[in-house]
């Protein structure tokens, strides 16, 4: 399977680092926090990727045509403008980089990544959040119901939406994006999604995935969660980069599951 990655927004609330620079590109422990995220599929034996671009997405585009470069020990002729490479750290990734617009709505925008995945299933999360979710047992779980989409599901901090589970807790009964309070039995999106590709079926130009198209798979039994209680971490703010450079510099950042 392809691995879909979300990296078109436009990181507000880490404005400081994000004028410059699209949100998946802020660094933890000297790297963009999206090589984090492509480390954690690697690891899993998933190394396909499609990264869904936007706000200075160009960036992106640059870290990766010159990453062999970033990755060696090089000596540069200037006189014969030659490069003689000495040590490199390759990675065995083939990643597809498709702008989809500033403005585009995360719904919009996995739309647009449907010519380059056609009707096969896909791994699908965003550039901004770690996790030590294993890939492996989410996609086991997927195989196992009969859903369109499965959605990992987490127990943050608080402050983010909701979501609702039955019985078996298994299949999300209600999707509810942002409620107030919060609690011990909040599960909430952690993304790190697995979708069938009937989900292209629900996705809209002009719509949030997070809205009109999940609300719409609650509604008709099509969307379940995988329950992870271990880590999971969104960058959102400034305070959250500090908490992971802070983890990875003492050597116990619980998402490296590389190591």
């Amino acid at each position: 399977m392809k691995v879909v990655i979300l990296a078109g927004g436009y990181g507000t609330r880490l404005s400081e680092e994000t004028d410059l620079r699209p949100k998946p590109m802020v660094e933890i422990g000297g790297k963009p926090i999206l090589w984090h995220i492509m480390k954690t599929y690697s690891h899993y034996g998933y190394n396909e990727f499609i990264i869904l671009l936007g706000y200075k997405g160009y960036v992106i585009k640059e870290y990766f045509a010159n990453y062999f470069l970033y990755e060696s020990d090089i000596t540069i002729d200037l006189a014969s403008n030659n490069i003689e490479v000495h040590n490199n750290s390759a990675e065995p990734w083939k990643v597809t980089l498709i702008d989809t617009g500033r403005e585009t709505l995360t719904g919009g925008r996995i739309k647009r990544a449907k010519p380059y995945l056609g009707d096969e299933p896909f791994l699908l999360t965003y550039g901004d959040g770690v996790s030590d979710v294993n890939i492996a047992d989410l996609v086991t779980f997927h195989n196992s119901h009969d859903g369109i989409v499965t959605m990992t599901a987490v127990q943050p901090e608080g402050k983010y939406g909701k979501i609702s589970l039955d019985d078996g807790a298994t299949k999300v009964l209600s999707f509810n994006e942002k409620p107030k309070g919060d609690g011990e039995e909040n599960w909430i999106n952690g993304g790190f999604f697995v979708c069938n590709s009937e989900i292209f079926n629900y996705l809209q130009e002009d719509a949030m995935l997070e809205s009109k198209p999940m609300e719409q798979l609650s509604e008709n039994g099509k969307l379940h969660a995988y329950k992870h209680s271990g880590f999971w971490r969104c960058m959102d703010t400034l305070r959250d980069k500090g908490i992971l450079n802070d983890l990875w510099e003492r050597n116990v950042a619980d998402w490296k599951v590389w190591k």
